[in-house]
């Protein structure tokens, strides 16, 4: 579904993605997971056309280098950015409606609309609220039915448990389940430092140090790999 293979990537003079390699199979979720600064945003800017890089990048078979973030979305790719990036001026139905701006499907579309709702039953309380009053894990709900409103064939999610409550982490990363489930043809790029959660719901999973994967495998083999519990699984649980 999603293949990168020696891409490096920076932001002017400094390369920040040294020579990754990865690939998300069709249906799976796979996390990346790692501390800040990592490189993991970096990996997901570079896949969704707003980061130049080299190396090969392909979903589908069809290379993503030089290709517009626009061209992106329309191909099935579709990004929950790190910080949102929602217009909160907007209404939370306007918000949605944006997620679909590059559809001419119109039935589909509604039919999306009634899944997400469904997903997230406060988004259907809020339907008309303007977003800047909404909780941060409202918004983040909205932010991923926001992008599963594009009806995308892979999902990037970019830490969707940043700044939330316990209780609302368990909840988003139930959705994202659920999300897997309703569409088995659907893949997940999970981008996270929360790396028990993370490895919970995933079925494979790549470890980022300094712009290089380090360390691949099931989430078995990471959960019993003595420099995964050390560095991510110990310091998660204390």
């Amino acid at each position: 579904m999603l293949k990168l293979s020696e891409v490096r990537a920076g932001y002017g003079a400094v390369e920040v993605l040294h020579g990754i390699s990865l690939e998300v199979r069709p249906g799976s979720i796979v996390a990346l997971l790692g501390a800040n600064g990592a490189g993991k945003s970096t990996t997901l800017h570079a896949l969704t056309g707003f980061l130049p890089f080299t190396g090969t990048a392909t979903f589908r078979d069809r290379s993503l280098r030089n290709l517009r973030p626009d061209r992106i979305v329309r191909a099935g790719i579709s990004m929950v950015p790190e910080r949102r990036e929602l217009f909160t001026a907007m209404t939370v139905a306007e918000n949605l409606a944006l997620g679909s701006f590059s559809r001419r499907d119109a039935a589909g579309v509604r039919q999306d609309l009634e899944f997400v709702l469904e997903l997230f039953p406060r988004l259907r309380e809020r339907h008309g609220q303007i977003v800047g009053t909404m909780s941060g894990g409202e918004q983040q709900m909205l932010t991923i039915a926001r992008a599963l409103m594009a009806r995308p064939q892979v999902l990037l999610l970019d830490e969707p448990s940043l700044g939330l409550a316990p209780q609302l982490i368990e909840e988003i990363f139930e959705r994202i389940v659920r999300i897997r489930a309703s569409n088995p043809e659907l893949s997940v790029l999970l981008v996270e430092q929360n790396a028990n959660m993370s490895l919970e719901i995933s079925d494979y999973a790549y470890v980022m140090e300094s712009g290089s994967i380090v360390l691949h495998g099931s989430p078995r083999e990471l959960r019993d790999d003595p420099a995964v519990q050390r560095a991510y699984l110990y310091a998660a649980s204390h």
